[in-house]
Order: C-alpha cells, then sequence, then structure tokens
C-alpha cells in the first residue's frame, strides 16, 4: 500500500519534470546572460521568497561554482540595503511559483528605480502574472500542481524549479566552453575538488 503511494507521488512528480514547457525561451536568457555576464562583467542577482529562495540558493551557488558568477539576494533585506549589491550590467533571475509574491513585485520596482535597464528572468509557474510581464525572459515551469494532499505545500513546484535551474547552469557551461581544469579552480577542497583535479576516483 505505502509503496504503491510512493510509486503514485513519484511519477506524479516526474510527470511534472516531463511537461515542462520546451519553447525556446531559455536560449534566449542565456543568450542574455552571456551578453550581460560574460561580456559586460555583470552578475546574476537570483531572489526568491520562501520555498522558491531556497532553490534560488542553490542555483546561485551552482551557478558561481561552474564559471557564472551570481548572488542570493533576499527580496526583503533588499529594502534594507541590499539592494546596492545590484549594478547596470548585472541579471535579475527572480523565481516566484504564482507570479505574485509581493516582495519579489517590489524587488522589481525597486531594482528598476535604481538601474532603469536592468535586465529581468523571471522563473515561474504562471505565465500570465505582473512578473511575468516585468520580465525579459519568462522561463515557465508549467504551473504543475502539488502533490501536496492539501493543493499548497511547495513539492511539485520547487521540483521543477530545480530542474529548470539545472538546465540553465548547463546550457551556460556548454556557452561559455567551461572546463574540468576551470571546476577546479573554483573548487579547491572536498571530493569534488580531488576530482576535478583528477586526484581520486
Amino acid at each position: 500500500m505505502i509503496k504503491d503511494k510512493i510509486r503514485d507521488l513519484i511519477s506524479r512528480e516526474i510527470e511534472a519534470i516531463k511537461n515542462i514547457p520546451i519553447d525556446g525561451t531559455i536560449g534566449g536568457a542565456i543568450d542574455l546572460i552571456y551578453q550581460q555576464v560574460h561580456q559586460k562583467r555583470g552578475k546574476m542577482v537570483i531572489s526568491g521568497m520562501g520555498k522558491a529562495g531556497q532553490i534560488g540558493i542553490n542555483i546561485a551557488t551552482t551557478l558561481s561554482s561552474t564559471g557564472t558568477p551570481a548572488v542570493f539576494l533576499h527580496p526583503s533585506e533588499a529594502q534594507h540595503g541590499d539592494l546596492g549589491m545590484i549594478q547596470e550590467n548585472d541579471v535579475l533571475l527572480l523565481i516566484s511559483n504564482s507570479g505574485k509574491t509581493r516582495e519579489i513585485l517590489e524587488l522589481v520596482h525597486l531594482a528598476k528605480n535604481l538601474h532603469p535597464g536592468l535586465k529581468i528572468i523571471a522563473l515561474s509557474g504562471s505565465n500570465n502574472s505582473e512578473l511575468a510581464s516585468e520580465a525579459d525572459h519568462l522561463l515557465y515551469t508549467g504551473g504543475p500542481q502539488e502533490i501536496c494532499p492539501l493543493g499548497l505545500t511547495p513539492t511539485t513546484s520547487t521540483t521543477v524549479m530545480t530542474v529548470v535551474g539545472d538546465v540553465l547552469v548547463v546550457l551556460l557551461m556548454e556557452k561559455i566552453g567551461f572546463s574540468r581544469e576551470d571546476y577546479a579552480k573554483r573548487h579547491h577542497s572536498g571530493y569534488l575538488g580531488s576530482k576535478a583535479r583528477n586526484e581520486t576516483n
């Protein structure tokens, strides 16, 4: 009984991943990041509230370790001075499943007031929201239903956000020709650092 339930939950998560729209939008986002970060020497500034923010931290650290400088900006802390980390050539990657998160929408307006031409990429489960309309590129997850029995707890939505983040990372690595040697320079310690330097099997 419990095994069947587990299989069903996993199957629903897998189905949500398979239903992520493949519409070419991510290609435009990759080109934008390459232009702003790798040619104009900006950085990725990633923000999200709650569980979306935790996904954002993961994406930011993974981008940084694979050759695309990125930082996480907490949307509430942004209103208390941290907004100053944003520079004109940066790209904001804003994560909100609903596209209606108040703190994220406020961050859009504050950031554009600071740098009017700032480029924005949204990662969201809504393609018809204020955040979607503010973005230069929308990475739409398909808006999957949560496997939470209440339909409320971020579960499936954060799974697909993580997958889209991974796709973004891998495509950028390929775009910039990121090598094992490049990885080793950024990841000195631990098992992965040793493996990158061919010091361990």
